[in-house]
């Protein structure tokens, strides 16, 4: 289990309440090491003040969340979403962030495989992009239940699969524990993922049961059923050396004392990660 925090990274939608300025000062002098940063949270303050504030912590800007979003049976709702993309890497480039994760987007209209010739067609647009500002794209895939509307990559051996056919250094794969935790194969496709040098980013939190909502009701490590510290060992062994970054959706932990659930998310991950 960790005994400090140097590696512990926390998404600043995870305390949503908080602004921008508010979650920085708070993770820093909790001791906490890194912060991903939701766009929503750098949007509303502006690119330039969001620099700023970063500029004046010690926190370690772990990446940018999210882009992606790339099916659409329209094209030029697919050209808009490159263009809002790469508005994205110069935005994560600009606030120091080295990651953008993607969280790919699926279109109801059309075929799953052709969302994902959607999604691959879009990663590869934004290579070029992304290497001039020095900005690493991260394939998310995220839990079936989002294959609607969210996401068209729904394993990890699907997520492999593209990177390995895009096969560039600026596209990876962010491992997400709350949609990949019941897939029998995870243990072998995070080694397939750790052998490519494909793991970019570990994201960590739990499945609670029953769950009351399926987007707004994560829990904290430690009180659902995902076997946390299991999956970090598989993520270590494949050679992943990052951060651990608590991302968690919960309009529980919202409405409760974020300075509360801030001491929470760091017991938690002491004793459950």
């Amino acid at each position: 289990m960790p005994e400090d925090l140097s590696r512990l990274c926390i998404h600043t939608i995870t305390t949503k309440p908080w602004p921008l300025e508010v979650a920085v000062d708070k993770y820093a002098a909790a001791g906490v090491g890194g912060i991903s940063i939701w766009d929503d949270a750098a949007t509303d303050i502006g690119i330039p003040r969001t620099r700023q504030i970063l500029d004046g912590s010690p926190l370690q800007v772990v990446s940018y969340v999210r882009g992606g979003f790339f099916p659409n049976h329209n094209r030029e709702a697919r050209q808009h979403s490159l263009d809002n993309n790469r508005r994205l890497i110069d935005d994560a480039a600009e606030i120091g962030a080295p990651l953008l994760v993607l969280v790919c987007g699926a279109e109801p209209r059309q075929s799953l495989e052709e969302s994902r010739r959607q999604i691959q067609a879009g990663i590869e647009a934004l290579i070029d992009h992304s290497a001039g500002c020095g900005v690493k794209l991260a394939i998310e895939p995220l839990h079936p239940m989002y294959a609607d509307t969210r996401s068209a990559i729904n394993t990890l051996g699907q997520a492999n699969q593209m990177a390995e056919a895009i096969d560039h250094v600026q596209v990876g794969i962010a491992v997400d524990v709350y949609h990949l935790w019941w897939d029998d194969r995870l243990e072998h496709e995070i080694q397939r993922c750790g052998a490519n040098d494909n793991l970019y980013a570990f994201h960590i939190c739990d499945w609670k049961v029953p769950t009351q909502d399926m987007l707004l009701d994560r829990g904290l490590m430690g009180e659902g059923c995902i076997d946390v510290p299991l999956i970090r060992s598989w993520v270590e062994a494949g050679g992943f050396r990052g951060f651990h970054e608590v991302e968690i959706f919960s309009n529980t932990y919202w409405s409760m004392d974020q300075d509360e659930f801030l001491k929470r998310i760091i017991t938690a991950y002491r004793n459950f990660s």
